[in-house]
Order: structure tokens, then C-alpha cells, then sequence
């Protein structure tokens, strides 16, 4: 790769993961300041709380990575950092999907309308149980985290350089399939949480069809409060599990990188697909929250009476 392909990737990677930040950041402070204020926590804002707060982690995780490989390649070199790189990437990707799919947990039994007595008693009882399963996200996602930090060795970069001899050579491919498999193995447990919300969209599918349906018989209008919530909680979870697809497909090209030549810009290209999963998703939340929607209005009104004072 030249130098200035480099600087300009890295560059569009750093725009990426600052404009994600901006947006998980602006959803960590309104929550925060609402439970100044109001002494409490709703649980929909702990959850896109700590949703957002993984995501900034798991962006700073991609950015680093990305302007490691950049500016200091000799660090793919040395064991230890790439332990530490691969530990919190493995720990802050395994937190944003648990806390997501707990957001669409959280959507489905706040929306959906079923009569059955098991799905009734989770209802009730919805807020107190995922405030428990962010606790226990954490230590699954500690749990699946700490294998990374084992079974990497050293130099499984930098033999790929030593082709000149044979054993090297041969020693470096397996080293590089084996780093490759577990961190592959490692993040399959990402299909679980995926699972959930994509069952929790399939539920809220069913739910609207019945909802419009008897909306139907008894000849009233779809733009029902019911409806407005049923559509814009599909949304937040599709646009979740389509750009979650899209981040997955990213760490797959990234991962395979090992047996490809020129495999920094393929490592740079995933990450920079990577980064738009934690960025974008975080603006949909956003638009499809009332609260951070309309304090994002209060913002934009704020810095366009601002720019007029200046401007005058």
C-alpha cells in the first residue's frame, strides 16, 4: 500500500468513528442528565445507555486498531498488545449485540399485543428483568472475552515476511489459521444474541399483521398509536440486524485477510465497513427515541441561533 492510500483511509476511518461517537455520546448524555434530574432510570434509556456506551468502546477498539496498522505496523509484531486489541475488540462487540438484542426484547414486550399467560407474566415483569440481563450480559460477554487473550502467538504476523524458508513459512500458516478460527469461534456466539432480535422482528411482524387486522373488522383508521409503535420499533430492530449483517461480513473480510497478500488494506477496508454498524445505528435509535429525538432538536436549534449570532 503507498503512503498516501493509507492516510486517507485511516482518515475516512477516523471521520467514521468520530461522527459514531458524536451521535453515542449525545445518547449517553441525555440519559444521564435525565436521571440527574429526575433521581430515576427508565429502563428503555439504560439500556440504549449502555448500548451506546459498548458502541463508543467498540468504535475507539476499531479506530486504534486501524491507526495501529497504519502507523505502527512493527505492533502486529508483538503478542502482548494484540492480546490486549483482541481482547476489549471480542468484549466491546459481544456488548453491543447482547444489549441490542435486550433492546429488542424490550420492544417486542413493550409493543407487542399477545394473550398468552407466559407472555403476560414476562410483560409485567419486563423492566426488572432486563435491568438484571445487562449484569449478566456483562459477565457473558467477560466470559467469551478471555479466550482471546490465550492461544495467540507471538510472531503470527510477522513470519508471513519470512518466505524464504520452508519451516517458517509452514509454521506461520498454521499460526495464522489458528488465530484466525478462534477469533471466528469466538464471535460465532454473536449468532445467539443476533437470533433473539431476529425472532423479537418476526414476533412484532405477527403482532402488527393481527393488530392491523383487527384494526380491519372493526373499521378503524392504522394511524393508531399502537400502529406508530409497532412500525417504529421494526425500524430500530431491522436497521439493527441489516447493518449487524453488514458488520459481520466486514469482520469476515478482515479475518480472512491472514491469507491474503497486501493484507493491511483488506484489514483497513473491513474496519472501515465495520465502523459504519456502531455509527449509523446509533442516529436510528436517535430519530426513533421521542425524548433523544426531540433534545437532538433542541440541540440543532440551539447551534443554528448560535451560527446567526455569529454570522450577524
Amino acid at each position: 500500500m503507498s503512503y498516501k492510500v493509507d492516510t486517507a483511509l485511516m482518515l475516512v476511518a477516523v471521520g467514521e468513528a468520530l461522527v459514531g461517537i458524536l451521535g453515542n455520546a449525545f445518547i449517553v448524555l441525555v440519559n444521564f442528565m435525565g436521571w440527574i434530574k429526575s433521581k430515576k432510570i427508565a429502563c428503555i434509556d439504560s439500556i440504549l445507555t449502555s448500548l451506546a456506551m459498548s458502541r463508543i468502546c467498540l468504535q475507539c477498539i476499531i479506530l486504534l486498531d486501524c491507526v495501529i496498522l497504519v502507523q505502527y505496523p512493527d505492533t502486529y509484531n508483538r503478542g502482548k498488545e494484540m492480546r490486549i486489541i483482541d481482547f476489549f475488540w471480542t468484549l466491546t462487540n459481544h456488548l453491543s449485540v447482547w444489549f441490542a438484542a435486550c433492546l429488542s426484547i424490550f420492544y417486542f414486550f413493550k409493543i407487542a399485543n399477545f394473550f398468552h399467560p407466559l407472555f403476560l407474566w414476562i410483560k409485567w415483569r419486563i423492566d426488572k428483568l432486563l435491568l438484571r440481563s445487562l449484569l449478566a450480559c456483562l459477565i457473558l460477554s467477560l466470559c467469551f472475552s478471555l479466550p482471546a487473550t490465550e492461544n495467540l502467538n507471538d510472531d503470527f504476523r510477522r513470519c508471513v515476511k519470512k518466505k524464504e524458508r520452508i519451516n517458517s513459512t509452514l509454521r506461520c500458516k498454521v499460526n495464522k489459521a489458528g488465530h484466525a478460527s478462534a477469533k471466528v469461534n469466538l464471535n460465532l456466539v454473536m449468532l445467539f444474541p443476533f437470533s433473539v432480535s431476529l425472532v423479537s422482528f418476526l414476533l412484532l411482524i405477527l403482532s402488527l399483521w393481527r393488530h392491523t387486522r383487527q384494526m380491519q373488522l372493526t373499521a378503524s383508521g392504522y394511524k393508531d398509536p399502537s400502529t406508530t409503535a409497532h412500525i417504529r420499533a421494526m425500524k430500530a430492530v431491522i436497521s439493527f440486524l441489516v447493518l449487524f449483517i453488514a458488520y459481520c461480513l466486514a469482520f469476515l473480510i478482515a479475518t480472512s485477510s491472514y491469507f491474503m497478500p497486501e493484507s493491511e488494506l483488506a484489514v483497513i477496508w473491513g474496519e472501515l465497513i465495520a465502523l459504519i454498524y456502531p455509527s449509523s445505528h446509533s442516529f436510528i435509535l436517535i430519530l426513533g427515541n421521542s425524548k433523544l429525538r426531540q433534545a437532538s432538536v433542541r440541540v440543532l436549534r440551539k447551534v443554528k441561533t448560535m451560527l446567526k449570532g455569529r454570522n450577524c
